[in-house]
């Protein structure tokens, strides 16, 4: 048995933040059930370009593997029904929204709590379901802005920068699914389910973290390195070699001599040298760091890096995209994985680095929109086809299915995006 596999979790989500928290509780074996609007296309993310037709994309798939999909119209009494029912048996109503849409769309703790006393109901926003940002959607981009990552980012000479990544979205997505089950466990213990009211903008600010601490008690004001070099530690940054960039990083005075021996310059770790200790590295780093670079350029990234690698120094190159994808390192650890795709074949991606226990984990592509309609109603909630067609009819599942490609991302009744992942 799978650990989650005891868990259903119905998840009123699309795009990036919150489809990237629960799809490592899919590939543990929880059940997620995605709750797609009929009326906008289901989730956008079956939109995104560049690799996407009709309502299959790469980005979708890279989001939604091991889940499941019902088109389920919640403006309508009987989609509402459908849905009510489904959280009398689940565990979770898992969402992100913008803040003022879980109370708009009665998807909150006291809005169900008569229905299963244990329900869990996490909301993932852009700034949360209180304070005066909570009616503004989330975008990553946005949050760096905001929670002065990009400022901390780039060249000092330089504009703001973003991350190449979108961290806010993917911490937030990893921060939800941390809430969801320790909320989950403690309504098993206690009988007693809650809101756990997680945010992009939260996320954001915590991570932070030491720099926030050393403003706030010293007055410290970070900012922008050269090549991206840490704070105090020196050295520990980015360098040019004949035909490449690496990493170098001595975070402890043992390193730091081994590197001295290895650039030809054992004197620089000696008692009475400018460069000895932390503090004096940090304070003579204007005239150290140039030093080093001109050193560097010597030699190519493989020279450097044998050496390095040799004298126990934290060293790596930087790689791109490609070249960390085929490191043999990836490989050993198993992080391509694949599934098999009607539209597409077999589709390689990238596996959850949540691991629990020895077992493998088993990996199915993402839904078709409302594939799982029979599971839903028949498996689970034990409706007949009588039921079923009442409840078509009523407007439950959409009246019509909607022409491919209409998707936008404005969807209706406040469903928007939290955060617009890369």
């Amino acid at each position: 048995m799978r650990p989650l596999e005891d868990l259903r979790i119905i998840a009123v989500e699309q795009y990036g933040a919150g489809p990237f928290g629960s799809v490592h509780l899919a590939d543990l074996g929880a059940q997620v059930i995605k709750i797609e609007d009929p009326r906008a296309g289901g989730d956008v993310g079956r939109y995104v370009p560049p690799y996407a037709e009709d309502e299959d994309s790469l980005f979708f798939e890279t989001f939604n593997r091991n889940k499941r999909s019902v088109s389920l119209d919640l403006g309508t009494a009987a989609g509402r029904g459908v849905f009510e029912q489904l959280v009398a048996v689940s565990d979770v109503v898992y969402s992100n929204l913008r803040g003022d849409v879980p109370e708009k769309l009665r998807i909150r703790y006291d809005d169900l709590k008569h229905l299963n006393p244990r329900i869990v109901c996490v909301s993932l926003t852009g700034f949360g379901m209180t304070g005066p940002r909570k009616q503004e959607p989330g975008y990553d981009y946005v949050l760096q802005g905001l929670a002065g990552w990009m400022e901390l980012t780039g060249e000092p000479d330089g504009p703001p920068t973003k991350s190449g990544l979108s961290l806010v979205d993917y911490s937030g997505g990893f921060v939800a699914a941390i809430s969801l089950l320790a909320g989950v466990h403690a309504a098993r213990r206690d009988g007693v389910g809650m809101d756990c009211d997680v945010s992009l903008y939260d996320t954001a600010v915590s991570m932070l973290t030491y720099p926030a601490t050393w403003h706030l008690n010293t007055g410290f004001q970070p900012g922008r390195t050269h090549h991206s070099a840490h704070p105090s530690l020196v050295p520990f940054q980015a360098f040019e070699a004949k035909d490449g960039w690496m990493v170098v990083g001595c975070a402890k005075e043992k390193f730091w001599a081994r590197l001295c021996q290895i650039v030809g310059h054992p004197e620089w770790a000696e008692a009475g040298s400018p460069y000895a200790t932390f503090a004096s590295r940090r304070e003579h780093s204007a005239d150290l760091v140039p030093r080093l670079e001109a050193i560097f350029r010597q030699k190519t990234v493989d020279d450097w890096l044998t050496q390095l690698y040799a004298g126990s120094i934290p060293c790596g190159p930087i790689n791109d995209v490609g070249a960390a994808l085929v490191d043999e390192h990836t490989a050993a650890r198993n992080l391509v994985v694949t599934t098999d795709h009607p539209r597409y074949g077999e589709v390689r991606q990238l596996a959850s680095p949540v691991r629990v226990g020895d077992e493998t984990p088993t990996y199915r592509r993402a839904p078709q929109r409302n594939e799982d309609l029979a599971l839903v109603t028949e498996e689970i909630l034990g409706l007949d086809a009588q039921q079923v067609v009442a409840l078509r009819a009523a407007g439950a599942f959409g009246d019509a299915e909607p022409a491919h490609g209409a998707n936008t991302p404005d969807t209706p009744d406040g469903l928007d995006t939290t955060a617009m992942s890369r």
